[in-house]
């Protein structure tokens, strides 16, 4: 399965806003949403993620077919590793341990304010690199 980059960054940029307003309001209601959004992606595929509907249906119709596409997995993967951090954030912030979800949140909001400004997915570089040191089976 392949998928629009621009896709990846415009759900980067809504991930920004709401870990933003997460760190501001310290909301674990709110990052338990996201984190919800990523299991989403995960689970269901990146185009039937929330961000990825809002995309296909009011942004890329605007923008035009995609000059290039790339594989589903690695920013799948990406989104797995985001709900690890925003799941670490709603139990640092439900158990009343504020340190632990705004240091995870924060994790989370660097990720994706590198996607969303440079177009640098930090969890699909570490797929990859996984992929590269896994060692593969030889097929007969």
């Amino acid at each position: 399965m392949q998928v629009d980059p621009r896709g990846q960054r415009f759900s980067a940029i809504l991930t920004s806003i709401v870990l933003i307003v997460v760190l501001v309001t310290s909301s674990w209601l709110l990052l338990a949403a996201q984190a919800i959004v990523f299991a989403i992606g995960v689970v269901f595929g990146l185009r039937s993620a929330p961000y990825g509907l809002i995309y296909q249906a009011f942004v890329r119709p605007r923008l035009g077919p995609s000059k290039e596409l790339e594989p589903e997995t690695p920013p799948r993967f990406a989104q797995g590793v985001g709900a690890v951090f925003a799941l670490v954030g709603v139990v640092g912030y439900a158990l009343g341990i504020p340190a632990l979800g705004m240091t995870a949140t924060a994790f989370a909001l660097i990720a994706a304010f590198l996607n969303a400004a440079f177009g640098l997915c930090l969890g699909c570089e570490a797929y990859l690199l996984i992929r590269r040191l896994t060692p593969r089976r030889a097929t007969s």
